[in-house]
C-alpha cells in the first residue's frame, strides 16, 4: 500500500482512489484500530488530492483537541474550593463577567472552526476586513466596541474610496466574526456594526451587457485563434456561466456522450459556488459546445478542463479575468469585461421571450418565492430548447 505522489495519504485499489492515514501512538487508546482508511470514491487524482487534504486538515485538528483534553489543566493541584464564606464576611452578589476576547482573537476562532475546506480568499477577508477595524478602533475586547466605533470604521472606508458593495462586503464579514465569537464564549451582545449607514450605491458602476454582433465577432475570433483562452470564453459567451465556474470545470464534468450535450456545474474544492442555486446543468449549444469539444480532444494530461487556471487546491479564477479581459478590451464596447456575457445571455433569453424562471435556472440566478424551491426545476430538454433558441 503505497502513498500516491499526485495526492498524499492516498492509495489506488482498482481505479479508486483511498485515503489511508496512520492514527498517532499517543492516541492509539481512542481508536480500535491502527490506521484510518476509506474509499473517496473517486478515479480522478485533483479530486482525491483535495478530498484527502481536507480529511487530513480535519484529523489534525480533532487529535489536537483529543490531545488537549488527555492533558490535566495546569495548576490544577492549586485550585481551591470554597463553599463557604469566610466567618464575619457577607456574602455579595455579583454579575457573572465572561472571559476577554479581543477582535484578533475573534478572528482565530472563527478560522479555525469556520475555516477548515475554505478557500484562501475566505481568510484574508476576515483578516482583512477585521485588520481595518484594529486599524482605526484599535484590538479590543469585541463587547468594547461601540457605535461611534462603528461609525469612525465607516467613515474610514469611504475616505479609502470603497464603493458601497465593497463597505457591505466588509462590514459583512466584521458582524460575521464577531457575532461567531460571540456565540462561541456565551456573550449576548448587540453588535455595534450592524446597522450602519452609507450609501449603498456609491461609486458602483453597472456591467454592460455585450450586444448580440460583438458576442458573434468574439466567438468567431477564438475559433480562429483555438486556444485554451478562447475554448473558456467561448463556453462562458454561449451558457452565460461565471467565470469562475468555467475555469474550475473537471473534464468529467462536461457532459459530450448525452443525448443532450450539457455541463454539470457543481461544487469542488478548489472552486465553490457562488450561492445554493449556482448547482446546475447547462446545455451545450453554438460556441459553447464547439469549445467543450476542442477541450475534450485537446486537454489530455490533466483531469482540469483549464489546468492553467486550476489546480486541486484553487481555482485562479482573477488571472484568468486579467488576461481575458486584456485580450477583450479593444473589441468591446467601453465598461463591457467577462462578466458582460451573463448579462447578454439574459437579454439574448428574454427576447425570445424565455419565462423568468428558465433563465434564473439557466444561470444560476436566484429566484424569488418559496415555491421555487420545490422540486427539481426545469428538465435538461426544456432548458435545451430555449438556449438553442437564444443562439
Amino acid at each position: 500500500m503505497l502513498e500516491t505522489k499526485t495526492a498524499p495519504y492516498t492509495f489506488v485499489k482498482l481505479g479508486i482512489y483511498y485515503f489511508s492515514r496512520r492514527v498517532p501512538s499517543d492516541l492509539s487508546h481512542h481508536y480500535n484500530a491502527s490506521r484510518i482508511m476509506y474509499s473517496l470514491r473517486t478515479k480522478s487524482g485533483a479530486v482525491a488530492a483535495s478530498r484527502a487534504q481536507r480529511a487530513a486538515q480535519q484529523l489534525d485538528e480533532h487529535w489536537y483537541h483529543l490531545r488537549i483534553r488527555d492533558v490535566d489543566l495546569p495548576g490544577m493541584h492549586l485550585l481551591r474550593r470554597q463553599s463557604h464564606p469566610p466567618s464575619g464576611v457577607a456574602m455579595v452578589a455579583r454579575d457573572v463577567v465572561h472571559d476577554a476576547i479581543s477582535l484578533s482573537e475573534a478572528v482565530r476562532i472563527y478560522l479555525r472552526l469556520k475555516g477548515q475546506g475554505r478557500p484562501v480568499t475566505f481568510q484574508r477577508a476576515a483578516e482583512r476586513s477585521c485588520g481595518y477595524v484594529i486599524d482605526v478602533c484599535g484590538d479590543k475586547d469585541i463587547t468594547s466596541y461601540t457605535k461611534s466605533d462603528a461609525n469612525a470604521f465607516r467613515d474610514d472606508l469611504i475616505k479609502r474610496g470603497l464603493a458601497g458593495s465593497s463597505i457591505t462586503r466588509v462590514f459583512g464579514t466584521v458582524r460575521s466574526v464577531i457575532n461567531f465569537a460571540a456565540s462561541e464564549v456565551g456573550v449576548e451582545m448587540t453588535n455595534p456594526f450592524g446597522k450602519v449607514y452609507y450609501d449603498r450605491n456609491a461609486g458602483v458602476t453597472s456591467r454592460a451587457a455585450l450586444p448580440l454582433e460583438v458576442v458573434r465577432s468574439l466567438q468567431a475570433e477564438c475559433r480562429k485563434l483555438d486556444d485554451d483562452l478562447r475554448w473558456l470564453v467561448a463556453i462562458a459567451s454561449d451558457t452565460g456561466m461565471r467565470l469562475a465556474e468555467v475555469a474550475g470545470l473537471l473534464k468529467e464534468d462536461i457532459k459530450l456522450d448525452h443525448p443532450i450535450p450539457h455541463i454539470v456545474v457543481q461544487e469542488h474544492p478548489w472552486r465553490r459556488l457562488k450561492t445554493a442555486g449556482s448547482t446546475r446543468m447547462v446545455p451545450l449549444v453554438g460556441a459553447a459546445l464547439w469549445a467543450a469539444h476542442r477541450v475534450h480532444k485537446s486537454v489530455t494530461q490533466s483531469d482540469f478542463a483549464f489546468p492553467r487556471y486550476c489546480s486541486p487546491n484553487k481555482t485562479n479564477a482573477n488571472s484568468a479575468s486579467a488576461a481575458l479581459n486584456k485580450w477583450m478590451k479593444p473589441q468591446v464596447p467601453q465598461k463591457c469585461t467577462m462578466h458582460s456575457f451573463r448579462h447578454s445571455m439574459r437579454d439574448r433569453l428574454r427576447a425570445v421571450e424565455c419565462p423568468a424562471d428558465i433563465v434564473d435556472q439557466i444561470g444560476g440566478w436566484q429566484t424569488e418565492g418559496v415555491g421555487h424551491g420545490y422540486g427539481d426545476g426545469y428538465p435538461l430538454e426544456v432548458l435545451a430548447k430555449w438556449m438553442k433558441a437564444a443562439t
